[in-house]
């Protein structure tokens, strides 16, 4: 389990945490470009929950990519296969979305894969994502879909083995990938962003993304 603190205010995070998260510098614009991740802006802690509170300030919509440091990982803070866990929720705020992924230490894209889940629209149902091992486009993946949405508390699981990636939605299947499994180190990050594909985020969209705890497993 990758404990959180019980409190950090808002501009104390990742700092406050004693090292044991991480996020995406100030000022990097997400993958649309319509937002801008900023963790000094949107992330805190408080009761032990890491709150993520996306909004516009003066036009700019404000996200962020908070991560767990992994003991035992690579200098990249990967590892090569695992299971990862997380309890979520969140307002369903349009125009935003999570894409909590597993993304090759390499950053060699597309060919290193990637694994999302959850990934869908907050205001949308959850999905998830494997972009396959020796890919030349993005769109060589697996696609599977859930009727969950964002509203309530759920734990996502991605077990992530040489021969497979399952996605787990409160214990149930939503959907395992068994061909061209990604198979070089990966590190975990919770990208909370703007939509891809659409317009930018109303300047009244705000909200918040939650989460209770996290967990990392390694390969025995």
């Amino acid at each position: 389990m990758l404990a959180l603190p019980y409190n950090v205010p808002l501009g104390s995070f990742p700092g406050g945490t004693n090292g044991k998260w991480g996020a995406y510098p100030d000022g990097w614009s997400d993958t649309s470009r319509n937002g801008t991740y900023n963790c000094t802006k949107v992330c805190s802690v408080h009761d032990g929950i890491l709150d993520m509170y996306v909004h516009s300030e003066n036009g700019t919509h404000y996200v962020a990519v908070p991560y767990p440091m992994v003991p035992g990982a690579t200098g990249g803070n990967g590892l090569q296969y695992g299971r990862y866990a997380v309890r979520f929720r969140s307002d369903p705020i349009p125009g935003y979305k999570t894409a909590w992924l597993l993304w090759p230490d390499s950053n060699t894209w597309p060919r290193d894969g990637e694994i999302d889940f959850p990934e869908g629209g907050l205001d949308g149902t959850i999905g998830g994502f494997v972009h396959h091992q020796g890919a030349s486009s993005g769109s060589d993946q697996d696609a599977f879909s859930s009727q969950s949405t964002y509203t309530s508390w759920h734990t996502a699981v991605i077990e992530w083995t040489p021969s497979s990636v399952k996605f787990l939605l409160d214990g149930q299947t939503v959907g395992t990938s068994t061909s061209g499994i990604p198979n070089t180190p990966m590190h975990w990050v919770l990208q909370t962003e703007t939509n891809i594909g659409g317009p930018a985020p109303s300047d009244s969209a705000a909200g918040h993304v939650q989460v209770d705890w996290a967990a990392v497993y390694k390969p025995a």
